[in-house]
């Protein structure tokens, strides 16, 4: 019998990105390779590299760089390079990056397993020339579902085996855009795709030109994924994409997301549901409803605002003001007191005044956001406010970028004092070890994975993984809370 070939998937950035990987691996492990955690004990390492900005890139070409480390010493005889940094730069990449064996792009993961063997058998595939993948969709939203166009998460051909001969533990297809999966980690959270690429063209940003137009994936398929999910032992979804608030558009309705949501809380097994990436200017009053509202559908907001001054963000191309803004969260916790809130903002854009800065700090002590990202602004090529004039001096933006970090740190901490006293409902996902023991940790409904804070529970009597409990909020870490079992509480009375 010959020797299995073995494979191992390195994942860089987002949750997107997580998703594409575990794709990957449903494809690969449909064709016979063997899954590995560790890329030392790997014939192939796959590294799915970030493309969005110039710190994510220098990750992942340190990615690239230890895994090519490992030819020297141990089984690893190849590394691949795929992902957003693959699919942008691609041949670029490939020349400046010798060390990689073979850069993928998008249009390659159909096929991702003969690209791999050919790679390990010392053949050469060509890179790509990178090109803007928003023009391999049609203009209209209504015309692309039917476009015969690469897109990772919504993948269109069948692969070769048939669904009762997929290995255990890979999603079946339903359908010409379901993708197979196969789960690379054992965590209660999962990612699903709701929809990939981006309509918006914020000046700032690259992303839609690699990831392409915006294309929503069908209910049905969202739902038999989640299904699967479950029954694998999730017990969080969180639905990902560049812009869940535009979701259905594509399909005939805007409003798709609001029926979609009751559905897949209804899912057997599954807890808690979660929607990422929504769009301030889109968010309407029925999304509000639903999501402050339904049962097991966190009332949690991941709203995109990056600026609260309107001349920036006229600047950027987006749309809102401060007292917008602080409006728009108002309405939320009108409906839903306990909501989570969080954003990223940009500081040092083209163009941005002492005043601006002084707008952004009103509405970021206005806001009570739970979870602040700020970063500071740098030339992202291939975007329009490359061409700017009035560019910031770096150690201006250096300045206003530790200011405005500093003020998140403080606001963020006092949020998270404010939920002292609070019930949360609280999933368990990991049992670690400090100084005083073990520790149960876990994330309430306003937190999400890798972004947000989490909560540290103040024994782990009874806690396993995968448990959803009910506690109370007793104490706080900076921008994590410390929290008391109710059940546990109770019982102490």
């Amino acid at each position: 019998m010959p020797e299995r070939r073995t494979v191992a998937l390195v994942t860089l950035g987002c949750a997107r990105n997580e998703v594409d990987s575990e794709e990957l691996a449903g494809r690969l492990a449909a064709d016979g390779w063997d899954l590995v955690e560790d890329a030392s004990d790997a014939d192939v390492a796959v590294v799915n590299t970030c493309g969005f900005v110039e710190a994510a890139k220098k990750d992942s070409v340190d990615a690239l760089l230890e895994a090519n480390d490992l030819k020297d010493h141990g089984r690893t005889q190849a590394v691949v390079a795929v992902g957003c940094m693959a699919e942008r730069y691609g041949k670029d990449l490939a020349e400046a990056l010798p060390e990689a064996d073979g850069v993928l792009g998008f249009d390659d993961y159909a096929d991702i397993s003969d690209r791999l063997q050919t790679i390990l058998n010392g053949g050469i595939h060509a890179s790509h020339t990178p090109r803007d993948r928003r023009k391999l969709l049609p203009i209209s939203p209504a015309e692309r579902q039917d476009a015969a166009v690469a897109l990772p998460g919504h993948a269109q051909e069948t692969p070769a085996p048939a669904p009762e001969d997929l290995p255990e533990g890979v999603a079946p297809v339903s359908g010409p855009r379901a993708p197979l999966r196969r789960r690379l980690g054992t965590s209660p959270v999962a990612s699903v795709k709701l929809a990939s690429g981006c309509d918006r063209r914020c000046s700032f940003c690259a992303i839609p030109s690699f990831r392409g137009s915006f294309i929503s994936r069908r209910p049905s398929d969202v739902l038999q994924e989640t299904r699967w999910l479950a029954e694998q032992g999730v017990k969080e979804v969180m639905l990902v994409s560049e812009n869940n608030t535009s979701y259905g558009k594509d399909l005939g309705d805007i409003r798709l997301l609001e029926t979609l949501l009751p559905e897949l809380a209804d899912v057997d097994g599954i807890e808690r549901i979660r929607v990422s990436y929504l769009q301030p200017a889109e968010m309407r009053p029925g999304l509000i409803d639903v999501l402050t509202s339904t049962p097991k559908v966190a009332p949690y907001f991941d709203l995109s605002f990056q600026h609260s001054s309107p001349s920036v963000l006229r600047t950027m191309r987006r749309f809102g003001d401060t007292d917008r803004f602080l409006e728009l969260l108002d309405t939320i916790r009108s409906k839903a007191p306990e909501a989570g809130a969080r954003s990223n903002f940009i500081v040092g854009f083209p163009g941005e005044t002492e005043a601006d800065l002084a707008e952004l700090e009103r509405f970021l002590t206005g806001a009570r956001l739970d979870a602040i990202g700020v970063f500071g602004y740098s030339d992202e090529e291939g975007t329009e406010a490359v061409g700017y004039e009035n560019k910031l001096d770096a150690d201006v933006i250096a300045e206003r970028l530790a200011h405005i970090s500093q003020l998140a740190e403080e606001l963020t901490s006092q949020r998270a004092e404010e939920r002292v006293g609070e019930t949360l409902q609280v999933l368990v996902e990991s049992i670690e070890s400090d100084e005083d023991g073990e520790v149960a940790i876990g994330r309430a409904a306003h937190q999400a994975p890798e972004t947000d804070g989490q909560v540290a529970f103040t024994t782990r009597e009874g806690l396993v993984p995968g448990r959803m409990v009910e506690a109370k909020a007793v104490g706080t870490e900076g921008v994590d809370l410390v929290a008391e079992h109710h059940e546990l509480a109770e019982a102490a009375r």
